[in-house]
């Protein structure tokens, strides 16, 4: 097949009217991901876009950043993968612009959309985002909401496939905690990749049931508990997040730490899993919560080439929605 240009990535549907939005992983074939993940490795490979023959392919487009949520690594990652390849940026801060005076969303994406080529947006309520993208005539990217975070998980699989090769369907991960938006996503690209997913949650915050439906019936292998020593057991990798989200209402924080205390990823859990496992972590981690400092600052810790491939993987993302 003839990729023109060259960040054109395998597997990418054909240009049209359409905008090639990134809203989660289930609205995103196998063949794309893949594409946009052999992409992102090239860059990262590179260095440099211009080793891949061009040196600002993203050249005169802009990206408008919305958060409705604070960041750290979602607002720095998008902000310079866009300038490396050529782009520029306009940070919006949803409390400082109309949509926090009661402008509909509907009314803000079509506005951008006559502004910037491309909205990376942040926000709780997956409506809201659904919303945003319906009316925009521009490409979407979800930069989290309350249920997924698919642009995480493209950094986590390119990390995966780094530590253990790019076929992930003799592989198996384990997540041990809260069944939040990231275990969601986790759940997601298990059908996409083809890896087998263990699931260790407690029983009031598992993992919607419809979307471990949903997987199932994709063909992903899925394995739900509330052990998580044996649901680690000879495990390739090992993930969690923090317990406490944004927001959590004290009596719920007290709650989740009950719930999820012995989820926590430690050195003993660990030693559960296979020998040269890999542990992971989207960050920010509450150090003696989920994990140990021990854990995620061991030799088996692959968080900051996770952290790192933020960068790459949404170079590639942004790649494969301005069709560069």
């Amino acid at each position: 097949m003839t990729m023109t240009p060259s960040f054109q990535p395998a597997g990418a549907p054909p240009g049209g009217t359409s905008p090639r939005h990134f809203l989660d992983l289930d609205q995103v074939e196998t063949g794309t991901l893949t594409g946009i993940l052999d992409l992102s490795r090239r860059l990262k490979a590179a260095g440099n876009a211009n080793a891949l023959g061009q040196a600002r392919p993203l050249e005169g487009r802009v990206l408008a950043l919305i958060f409705e949520k604070n960041s750290t690594r979602t607002r720095v990652s998008f902000e310079v993968a866009m300038r490396q390849l050529g782009g520029d940026v306009l940070m919006l801060d949803a409390s400082q612009s109309q949509i926090d005076r009661g402008e509909t969303l509907a009314d803000t994406a079509r506005v951008l959309s006559r502004y910037v080529d491309a909205i990376m947006f942040r926000t709780k309520e997956p409506e809201r985002l659904a919303e945003l993208a319906a009316h925009a005539t521009v490409p979407v990217i979800n930069g989290l909401t309350n249920v997924a975070h698919p642009c995480q998980l493209m950094a986590d699989v390119l990390t995966l496939q780094e530590r253990k090769g790019s076929d992930l369907s003799r592989r198996v991960v384990t997540w041990s905690g809260d069944g939040n938006n990231v275990a969601t996503s986790w759940v997601k690209a298990a059908a996409r990749f083809g890896f087998e997913l263990r699931l260790a949650c407690p029983e009031e915050l598992r993992v919607d049931p419809e979307v471990i439906g949903w997987a199932r019936t994709s063909g992903a292998r899925v394995v739900e508990g509330v052990d998580p020593e044996m649901l680690v057991d000879g495990a390739d990798c090992v993930v969690t997040d923090a317990w406490v989200s944004m927001g959590d209402e004290e009596q719920e924080v007290a709650n989740r730490h009950n719930l999820l205390r012995r989820y926590q990823v430690n050195e003993a859990l660990m030693a559960r899993a296979a020998p040269d496992a890999v542990f992971m972590h989207c960050l920010p981690a509450h150090r003696g919560e989920e994990v140990t400092d021990a854990v995620i600052d061991g030799s088996q810790s692959a968080v900051w080439d996770e952290a790192e491939n933020r960068l790459h993987a949404q170079k590639g993302i942004l790649a494969w929605c301005l069709g560069a």
